[in-house]
């Protein structure tokens, strides 16, 4: 296995990551059932390979260890944290579009065009 490529080895760390990250979160809050639990862990490993570079540099620049730690426990950092929020970020995002300004804003447009259509 020491034969990896480094693509391979960071691969490897985010998903790692990722996985550890969605595990943490349906420990941290317990799912209301089997289909919630699995709707979070895909939607955390998702969000942990996809943002997990990213996130792990935005880490690692703020903390200034950047030059401290290999770029695989970099994007292993990055992944498990994106993917430990990726659940909360998701539900902050629905609670702003439930029955407040946005939802109230985007019927409003949706009536007024209704009335210009007919």
């Amino acid at each position: 296995m020491t034969d990896m490529s480094n693509p391979g080895w960071l691969w490897l760390a985010k998903g790692g990551g990722a996985i550890a990250g969605s595990a943490i979160s349906l420990a941290y809050i317990l799912p209301h059932g089997r289909r919630e639990a699995a709707v979070r862990f895909a939607v955390g490993v998702v969000c942990g390979l996809v943002f997990g570079g990213t996130v792990g540099l935005k880490i690692a620049a703020e903390l200034g260890i950047e030059e401290l730690i290999s770029p695989t426990e970099i994007t292993m950092m990055g992944a498990a944290a994106a993917s430990l929020c990726a659940w909360w970020a998701l539900g902050f995002v629905m609670r702003a579009f439930e029955g407040n300004r946005v939802s109230r804003w985007i019927d409003d447009r949706r009536k007024r065009k209704g009335a210009d259509d007919a």
